[in-house]
């Protein structure tokens, strides 16, 4: 995304109006959560300032300031100290999607008491830079073979001993987690079929800019 982020972290930057990551927040209060946790590290006083403590959106916002980026898994495992519920969903802050929070929210709750269920993501039709994708999905089981592979949307619910067993402050890719969550059957799944971007490059953040601007007008 550089230039535009040399001055500007990812999430803030703008799209239809407003930030990404606003998006998101408005989202997620319309379907019913209430306290979020930030974790940033490039220019996070930034995101810090822009979104405050989150009550314009009905939201308490807090946030895990990491040193240097701890990857996706590491960033979550410090985020912990500040998540007190056994299962909570985690959104990447560089996507914009349509998708229904509320039906996240019903599977954290269903969650809570699952043992047998460490990560539920939401996976969408493989993008055209995503071409392979990631996971397959059978009667909403996550599967490592099959057909009909799904790109994970960066939308997802987990149960926090996913996580705990990581060394708080360390940097964990997120992907060798699910592998082993998806090999020991402890992975499920969802097909969201409705509107998602990843705003990984200036052109598809020209992109969704422009969609979300044509639908305004």
């Amino acid at each position: 995304m550089r230039p535009l982020t040399d001055s500007m972290p990812k999430p803030l930057l703008s799209v239809g109006g407003k930030a990404v990551l606003a998006w998101q927040l408005e989202r997620l209060a319309r379907a019913g959560f209430r306290r979020v946790v930030i974790n940033h590290a490039h220019l996070g006083q930034m995101i810090e300032a822009a979104l405050g403590d989150g009550s314009r959106w009905g939201l308490e916002v807090v946030y895990s300031a990491e040193s240097e980026a701890l990857e996706s898994a590491g960033g979550i495992r410090q985020a912990l100290e500040l998540i007190a519920a056994d299962s909570f969903a985690v959104v990447n802050g560089d996507v914009y999607s349509d998708y229904d929070y509320r039906i996240l929210s019903e599977r954290i709750n269903a969650m809570q008491g699952n043992t047998g269920v460490l990560a539920h993501l939401v996976l969408v039709d493989n993008p055209q830079h995503h071409p392979g994708g990631d996971f397959f999905l059978e009667d909403g089981r996550l599967r490592s073979n099959g057909t009909g592979r799904l790109t994970f949307s960066g939308i997802a619910a987990y149960r926090r001993e996913l996580f705990e067993p990581l060394v708080p402050g360390a940097k964990y890719r997120l992907a060798p987690l699910l592998a082993e969550a998806v090999a020991s059957g402890r992975g499920t799944g969802e097909h969201h079929r409705g509107v998602w971007y990843d705003v990984g490059t200036p052109q598809r953040l020209a992109q969704l800019d422009a969609t979300l601007r044509g639908r305004q007008g």
